[in-house]
């Protein structure tokens, strides 16, 4: 009974230690601008074909509290020779935490992309760009 009870306590750690930093978020891309630092975000890491979960973060460049930016767009665009640049645009929505929003975007293929966040609120307006590879 006690080597069952050891076994139950070890497989229950693992799972959720594993589930834990499963869940964390790794950073894709940060970006520093005059007053906001803007870090990209997502569960895998990276962008790949298809949907793509995210989180979007803003924080203060000179004490790193979340910053409230009001309205917040992030677009993307892939040049290709010969053709029109391919654009996607990403569906955000602003989390329970300020200076933080949960994002979707679609790709229908892999490449690098250019991506422009701008935002409009308490903290001012301001935009900045960056590239980010799509897997």
């Amino acid at each position: 009974m006690k080597r069952l009870i050891t076994m139950v306590t070890a497989f229950a750690f693992v799972f959720v230690v594993g589930s834990a930093s499963w869940a964390a978020e790794m950073t894709l891309a940060t970006q520093k601008t005059k007053d906001v630092v803007v870090t990209l975000k997502s569960e895998a890491g990276q962008w790949k074909q298809g949907k793509n979960d995210f989180v979007l973060e803003f924080a203060s460049a000179k004490d790193k509290q979340p910053v409230d930016v009001g309205k917040v767009t992030l677009n993307t665009s892939m040049t290709m020779s010969g053709m029109a640049p391919m654009i996607a645009g990403a569906t955000l929505k602003p989390d329970k935490t300020p200076g933080r929003y949960l994002g979707t975007i679609e790709f229908p293929d892999t490449g690098a992309r250019q991506v422009t966040v701008a935002w409009d609120g308490p903290a001012g307006r301001g935009s900045t760009k960056f590239s980010v590879p799509v897997r």
